[in-house]
């Protein structure tokens, strides 16, 4: 059976072909009514028209494809937020994404750039499962790439969309200076560690804004891991006075805090508040209690760098070079956080 063309679609709607064509190529705004364009669409599917994408591709020299490059999309629980932010948007705007993992390994890597290359992709979304600077693999233009969760390590080469830290560390602090602790301790990332060093500062931020003074032997660094957070805890918890609030690098890290805490008799929240980091899937939700933690927004960062690409491919400009979006990181009230006992 012969596949029916736009053509076709013309002669039932009784409009010109060029009519037909600005319905599908989304240029019927301004040019055609409301009532000639609803006849158009019902002259299509009664032909069960569907427009040639690969001609209409070949003309506007685009595939409607974005090749979505991530180094460890297999090995971290937050991959499939951002892998599924990134594929809804661009189908939102008809589009699809081409993903591919070099394992971080450059030589893979490698491939993988000359392989979107090859098969001509409108785009590129260059993604990190770990916020870091980063140095951009060869062969991805700035003109048609941003980053997700990620910074170029030459500042002002790249477009890209990360999370605001600074900002969700202070989320953090506030939840407790709102529910009247003073005496907050802080268990923090590691040093150097660009999340880990943005939230740090977020907390400072919070207290500094509040007037409240902690003592260096309430701040400390250790890393993101339960043990680590378990003995960091009993190092600032079995003490004569230890503080009524904790506020931690992530969920995993005030996962070790909350085991400290029950080691040591010291009840949550009645005794001691405890905040996270991440909202991480299985994990926050499911503690007893229930974490407070702030969300890091990996399904927004997807979508935003997605859009944000295929802005620019659609004004035929080029990606803002440099332009960093800082996306919000709210905070999750759950059960851990209560009012001091002292208040």
């Amino acid at each position: 059976m012969k596949r029916p063309t736009a053509r076709d679609v013309a002669q039932l709607a009784g409009v010109s072909r060029a009519a037909v064509s600005f319905v599908f190529s989304g240029r019927a705004e301004g040019n055609l009514s409301a009532r000639t364009q609803q006849r158009i669409k019902e002259a299509a599917d009664a032909l069960d028209y569907r427009p040639d994408e690969v001609a209409r591709s070949l003309r506007a020299r685009r595939t409607g494809v974005i090749g979505m490059l991530s180094d460890s999309i297999a090995t971290s629980p937050f991959a499939g937020r951002m892998v599924l932010g990134a594929m809804e948007a661009a189908r939102a705007r008809g589009h699809q994404v081409l993903l591919m993992e070099s394992g971080s390994d450059s030589a893979a890597e490698a491939e993988a750039v000359a392989e979107l290359r090859a098969r001509r992709v409108d785009g590129f979304v260059y993604a990190a499962m770990e916020l870091n600077a980063t140095d951009v693999p060869e062969g991805l233009d700035p003109a048609r790439t941003v980053l997700a969760n990620c910074l170029a390590r030459k500042e002002g080469s790249y477009a890209a969309v990360v999370t605001d830290e600074r900002a969700g560390g202070r989320g953090a602090v506030d939840v407790l200076l709102a529910a009247g602790h003073r005496d907050i301790a802080l268990v923090g990332g590691p040093k150097g560690n660009i999340a880990a060093d943005d939230r740090a500062l977020g907390f400072a931020d919070g207290l500094r804004a509040a007037g409240v003074k902690v003592p260096a032997r309430r701040r400390l660094r250790v890393g993101w891991q339960i043990d680590e957070g378990y003995a960091a805890a009993l190092r600032l918890l079995d003490v004569a006075e230890p503080p009524t609030a904790v506020v931690c690098a992530n969920d995993r890290v005030a996962t070790g805090v909350l085991l400290a805490a029950a080691r040591l008799g010291i009840s949550v929240p009645e005794r001691l508040s405890v905040v996270g980091y991440d909202d991480q899937d299985q994990m926050a939700a499911h503690l007893v209690p229930a974490l407070t933690t702030v969300a890091l927004p990996h399904h927004a960062m997807g979508a935003t760098a997605v859009d944000t690409l295929l802005d620019a491919v659609e004004s035929g400009e080029p990606v803002a070079a440099g332009r960093v979006r800082r996306l919000e990181c709210p905070v999750v009230a759950r059960a851990s956080v209560a009012a001091p006992a002292d208040a």
